[in-house]
């Protein structure tokens, strides 16, 4: 599972003109890829990563802060373009099992007592923010070997 965290002082989504998640306060604007191997085991640490990361200012996270997180899914994340100039998108799980395990890592943040918005799974997204800093890393968890 991979994410771009970026820590930033508002961000939102929307679908076809419509807000469907923001967060108005220092958060963390999450994009969140599936590998094709990953599964629960890896959710649970995405989740705890992104709760905990000592990534906003005072090096606080958003479990010590309160601090919100919006999550949008992002299958591009696993593009491969190291071959020609089309990007492979063979390692991004298929729509039917990503989805799920994006879904599982909000329930897991959310379970840990986050606030957590969302964009909407599959759509066309206009995502806006406002990054702070700019402040952005990438948090990768393996994917189980095979």
């Amino acid at each position: 599972m991979r994410a771009v965290a970026a820590r930033v002082s508002r961000a939102s989504v929307r679908v076809d003109g419509e807000v469907v998640g923001k967060i108005d306060e220092p958060g963390l604007l999450v994009l969140l890829g599936v590998h094709r191997a990953d599964g629960s085991e890896q959710a649970e640490v995405m989740a705890r990563k992104l709760h905990e990361l000592r990534l906003l200012r005072d090096e606080e996270s958003c479990a010590s802060a309160g601090a919100p997180l919006l999550v949008v899914s992002q299958f591009t994340l696993y593009g491969d373009t190291r071959k020609g100039r089309r990007p492979s998108w063979s390692a991004a799980a298929p729509p039917e099992r990503a989805e799920p395990l994006v879904e599982e890592v909000v329930a897991r943040l959310r379970a840990r007592g986050a606030r957590v918005e969302t964009g909407r799974f599959g759509a066309m997204m206009a995502v806006e923010s406002v990054n702070d800093g700019p402040f952005t890393v990438l948090v990768e968890v393996p994917a189980p070997p095979g």
